[in-house]
């Protein structure tokens, strides 16, 4: 794929957005928020077996409301689906949101990922994704940390611990394409018992190690069920339709499959979000296809990269990248 990576080779490459992760060490668990500098338009594709939601329904192109102010990916399960009304109560006090009347109410669309079982202090009086969904929102900026950070805080894979990537692309075009994921899938983001990724034909610039392509063996399925889930979001500044956003999510999901084995499971709540800040021009199914591929691409990568950059912490359940390997990358 012809083109170059992006000055920070994160989702906010693509210009208008922020991102914004809190988390809590006790819990061991937190929340990532993406935000606009205005609304954007989205849609989104769902292809694992257990996803957990909020608000995905209205992304279908045939809904009312065509534009979204924030996106939340959130660890937590069920409890994390809170994470939203922390950045909708955020977003209000600000003056974003739908106008209905004189009210404005914030279109937040959030997705959840299982990571209760990581360890973490779970035995809360009051659920606490809400203070985290909205300091996430509060931290929202165009840097932010990869690895055991936000929705990745407390992810893990079959043999590794998990983490949140990204990465980004700029097309020959000029058009901009980002992705963000917090990694806490079924399968294996690593070949075999060394360190290679599976992403690492699409890996640029030694950005998760340079280490090349390692050797494949059978990939143990030790999650048990309901304990998984990879989420992501892509975006690019090129002005799609809802229709055409909904085909960038799915073409996305290759990327899933290309960096975790096995992917798309029954235990598994795969789900892409794709945004357009529409500050570009719009396209026809040309530039579709490769803004499409650009999208899987990154997202492989931001997958990668999500493992490659955790941190091990005490009381671990399962070894970073790092710790595991030695290596510093």
């Amino acid at each position: 794929m012809t083109g170059s990576m992006g000055a920070r080779n994160l989702i906010t490459d693509v210009a208008g957005l922020r991102l914004g992760h809190a988390q809590d060490a006790g819990l061991r668990s937190g929340v990532s928020v993406l935000l606009g500098d205005r609304p954007m338009r989205a849609g989104v594709y769902v292809m694992g077996g257990a996803p957990g939601t909020r608000e995905t329904e209205l992304l279908a192109p045939d809904r009312l409301v065509q534009e979204v102010d924030a996106l939340v990916l959130s660890g937590g399960s069920a409890f994390g689906l809170d994470a939203a009304s922390g950045v909708v109560e955020g977003l209000r006090a600000m003056g974003r949101g739908f106008a209905v009347g004189e009210m404005r109410v914030p279109i937040v669309p959030a997705a959840i990922l299982f990571d209760l079982g990581n360890g973490g202090a779970k035995d809360w009086a009051r659920n606490p994704y809400a203070e985290l969904g909205r300091a996430a929102l509060d931290a929202a900026g165009a840097d932010f940390a990869l690895g055991t950070a936000g929705a990745g805080y407390g992810a893990t894979t079959a043999r590794l611990k998990g983490g949140f990537g990204s990465a980004s692309w700029v097309l020959p075009s000029g058009v901009t394409v980002g992705a963000a994921v917090a990694v806490n899938p079924v399968g294996c983001v690593t070949m075999g018992q060394g360190p290679e990724f599976w992403a690492a034909p699409f890996e640029v610039a030694a950005e998760f190690g340079g280490l090349g392509v390692g050797v494949a063996d059978a990939v143990p399925v030790t999650k048990l069920a309901r304990e998984a889930t990879t989420i992501a979001i892509v975006a690019t500044d090129a002005a799609l339709s809802q229709a055409q956003l909904t085909r960038m999510a799915i073409a996305a999901h290759d990327g899933i499959a290309r960096a975790i084995v096995p992917a798309h499971t029954p235990f598994d709540g795969d789900l892409v979000f794709a945004v357009s800040t529409g500050a570009g021009a719009e396209v026809e199914a040309p530039a579709l296809l490769e803004i499409g591929h650009a999208a899987a691409c990154c997202l492989a990568r931001a997958i990668a990269r999500g493992v490659y950059e955790a941190s091990a912490m005490p009381g671990d359940v399962l070894p970073s990248w790092r710790a595991r390997f030695g290596l510093a990358g």
